[in-house]
């Protein structure tokens, strides 16, 4: 069987580039500093997991952040669907994507999610796809990359992953679902993934941005 991967496609947490909709309450030092904490924890679960290859593709440049063991690989210019595809190409498959919003994303979720992905003597026609709480989705799994998954899918919306699952099928694929989880886009949102994972990075981050705001 191929190796089976783990792709993240990120964003280096520069000040003013990630999580702007943070800001207000935040300054954007103080946006990179929770994007920091929620990539960190990103890539620790992925270095925790049973993934036999690990890709980190990254607007940007590594940092002080990144964990042991990535192969660090540019994204692609153009709209996010366009970036998405170029980095599956690298990958084939099979292989589970997800970002850097999902800080709350553990080692055995993943490892679940292998799993799912891998089963049944690796079905080729099976595909992942992680809901998120706002419309859009936060994991994605394919056996082996096709051409055309991202065609025709509106990205940031509400719709997306619903979206994104017709067009799965319209592929053939059959689309097991992954648990929902909560993106890190507001304050609201970061409050409650800091409650999800207490001990986490971006927890301790978010209580000491938010503190520092008067917004404990």
């Amino acid at each position: 069987m191929a190796a089976i991967q783990v792709l993240v496609v990120a964003k280096e947490p520069v000040p003013g580039r990630v999580k702007t909709r943070l800001c207000p309450p935040l300054d954007p030092v103080e946006a990179a500093r929770v994007a920091e904490a929620a990539l960190a924890d990103t890539l620790d679960a992925v270095a925790r997991c049973g993934a036999d290859r690990r890709i980190l593709v990254l607007d940007g440049r590594p940092g002080s952040w990144l964990s042991p063991g990535f192969e660090v690989v540019p994204q692609a210019p153009g709209p996010l669907g366009a970036r998405l595809a170029a980095a599956w190409r690298h990958a084939g498959g099979p292989a589970v994507q997800l970002g850097m919003d999902t800080p709350q994303v553990t080692p055995s979720l993943l490892d679940d999610a292998l799993d799912l992905l891998t089963g049944d003597g690796g079905r080729a026609d099976r595909a992942l796809l992680g809901p998120a709480e706002d419309g859009g989705w936060w994991a994605l799994g394919l056996r082996r990359w096709r051409r055309g998954v991202f065609d025709g899918v509106p990205m940031s919306t509400a719709h997306t992953a619903a979206r994104q699952a017709d067009r799965l099928r319209s592929l053939g694929l059959a689309v097991t679902p992954l648990p929902v989880l909560r993106d890190i886009d507001t304050a609201a949102d970061a409050v409650a993934v800091a409650a999800a994972v207490p001990g986490s990075r971006t927890a301790g981050v978010v209580r000491s941005v938010l503190a520092g705001a008067g917004l404990r």
